[in-house]
This record gives structure tokens, C-alpha cells and sequence, in this order.
């Protein structure tokens, strides 16, 4: 029997989230990807299959931000950046999708500064 990688396990637990977690224009999902050095998260809007906006730990104005902070630090700041990115696109409540993660450390960094700066979920 042969042991199952994290990251396949990762993909079917999030394939299972994703069939009952779908992005609206009115509550598109906000969803969140991490690397062992990084962290993305992008609101979707999956009815028309647009992105309404994103932001990532490897953009240029992230990055002089990120300078000298640790992981779950720079995960916050990716959280409030990406709140104020969808309000200005007029979105103001979205769906969170964990992408097959644990809801702790970087991932739940994320959610709850973006909840700090102003979007529901």
C-alpha cells in the first residue's frame, strides 16, 4: 500500500469544498493558495470565470511591504491588501474557499485581516 502525498490528499479535500463553494457576482469566492514560501489569494467571480482581483506575496509593492516579517505576518498584510483591491471593485461580502488547507496559521492570518478591512464572510 502506498502512502498517499500531502499534496494529492490537499486536492481532493479541496475538490470536495469546491462542489458546494461556487463565486457569484454578487459573493464572489475569495480563494487562497499556499506554497512553503509564499501565499496568493484571488476573489473570483466563477459564473462569468473573471478574477476580480488578486495579490500575492511576489508582487512588487507586497514585497518592499513583506521586507523583515515572517510568514504569517506578510499573509496579513496579502489579506488587507486584497480586501481593499475588492472593495474597489465594488465587492463588499464574499465566499471563502481554504483551498484544501487547515483553517490555522497563514491561511486564517489571511481571513481574518481581510475581515479586519472590511469584507464579510
Amino acid at each position: 500500500m502506498s502512502k498517499v502525498s500531502a499534496n494529492v490528499a490537499r486536492k481532493r479535500r479541496h475538490a470536495r469544498v469546491r462542489a458546494g463553494v461556487n463565486g457569484t457576482p454578487d459573493k464572489p469566492r475569495l480563494c487562497v493558495f499556499r506554497s512553503l514560501n509564499n501565499i496568493y489569494a484571488q476573489v473570483i467571480d466563477d459564473a462569468h470565470g473573471v478574477t476580480v482581483a488578486s495579490a500575492g506575496s511576489l508582487s512588487a509593492d507586497i514585497k518592499t511591504q513583506a521586507a523583515g516579517k515572517n510568514k504569517t505576518q506578510v499573509a496579513e498584510i496579502i489579506g488587507a491588501e486584497l480586501a481593499k483591491l475588492a472593495q474597489g471593485k465594488g465587492v463588499k461580502e464574499v465566499v471563502f474557499d481554504r483551498g484544501g488547507y487547515k483553517y490555522q496559521g497563514r491561511v486564517k492570518a489571511l481571513a481574518e485581516s481581510a475581515r479586519k478591512a472590511g469584507l464579510k464572510f
